[in-house]
């Protein structure tokens, strides 16, 4: 008891006290649910969604439509893009399997299809694809360079993370990944300077912003990112066109990899701001967290000492998110694991009443 009484006061120390109920009706359902369960069991209610054995699971992606989330997996160094049910997190099929630049611009591209950059044709272009097999086709061939998190907006122009060299030069030709690979903290480059592009269908490219992260609002008329200030990062928001920029987040925290809610109102991000005990620059608990759209109340979602990260919004009301958090005996036995259950895996939790 003593644990969640500190929980709820850290909460209200960060939101408006309108948020308070709100968060004390849910954390008591999410204990209710988990009452008799194993002790390992965070306060925040965490359900696993996915395990696989010696397989890490990352980057959930939940479908338009919510039906389906795609995973970032990987196993013995070979990766591949996955589908799974939103409901339990039952595999569905493998989306797209050995090609290593995939893994950081996978995208939904509406119901059925998904989107990512490839250097297949002799030249860097954004590829789509339908989920459950079919033909592969070229939606934008006039790209190069070190590009990243693609997002088409209905124009078709594209929207992507231009990485220049750390004298701010572009680089001209694809530079293909020496060594491949998923990672936590996604937003750090060695050597690299981020901006936001936009790149028309006629190739014709202009810088929006310094950042990161980017996603766009389900209406397609806003973006939102992260852009590094000092040792800091915030979280920032814009039109399409670049205009209009304001800042959401502030403080000496790292907010990263945000994400909007369907209805446009929220947007759900990474951070080590809970990590109050820790020394800025070297805060190793990373959470979930929660904005509404005009900067006002921020909202904790997750809990667990672990190092939870990118998140993802569902229309069951439930925030879906990868963590290398402790699994119990239960949840190998659930998911019929035998082997290492190491590495990060695919989480949901329910999101506070009346957002």
């Amino acid at each position: 008891m003593h644990r969640i009484v500190a929980i709820v006061v850290m909460f209200c120390s960060f939101a408006p006290a309108v948020q308070a109920e709100d968060f004390m009706n849910w954390l008591e359902a999410a204990s209710s649910a988990q009452s008799g369960n194993s002790g390992d069991i965070e306060v925040d209610g965490a359900e696993l969604m996915t395990l696989e054995d010696r397989e890490s699971e990352m980057y959930p992606k939940v479908s338009p439509d919510g039906k389906y989330f795609l995973t970032v997996s990987s196993k013995k160094q070979q990766y591949m893009i996955a589908r799974r049910l939103v409901e339990n997190g039952d595999p569905v099929n493998v989306v797209i399997d050995h090609d290593a630049q995939v893994l950081d611009s996978i995208a939904w591209y509406g119901d059925d299809s998904v989107i990512f950059l490839s250097y297949r044709a002799d030249s860097l272009g954004l590829w789509q694809k339908p989920v459950e097999g079919g033909v592969t086709r070229r939606l934008h061939g006039r790209l190069d360079g070190e590009l990243r998190d693609p997002v088409v907006l209905e124009d078709g122009s594209v929207v992507a993370v231009r990485l220049h060299s750390a004298s701010g030069r572009m680089t001209t030709k694809y530079v293909k990944p020496k060594k491949p690979g998923l990672s936590f903290d996604n937003w750090k480059m060695s050597g690299k300077q981020p901006h936001l592009v936009k790149i028309s269908a006629e190739g014709v490219e202009e810088e929006l912003a310094p950042g990161l992260n980017p996603s766009l609002s389900s209406d397609g008329e806003h973006l939102v990112f992260s852009m590094q200030a000092g040792h800091s990062w915030h979280l920032f928001m814009m039109n399409v066109d670049g205009s209009d920029l304001v800042q959401l987040t502030e403080g000496r925290s790292v907010d990263v990899q945000p994400t909007w809610s369907p209805d446009g109102k929220w947007v759900a991000f990474t951070s080590n701001r809970g990590d109050v005990g820790a020394r800025h620059g070297n805060k190793g608990n990373w959470d979930v967290w929660m904005i509404s759209s005009d900067g006002r109340n921020l909202t904790r979602l997750t809990t667990d000492k672990a190092r939870d990260g990118a998140p993802e919004f569902a229309k069951n009301g439930r925030i879906y998110f990868h963590s290398d958090r402790k699994v119990n005996k239960q949840e190998r036995t659930d998911h019929q694991v035998r082997g290492s259950t190491q590495g990060f895996h695919v989480w949901s939790t329910m999101l506070p009443a009346n957002n």
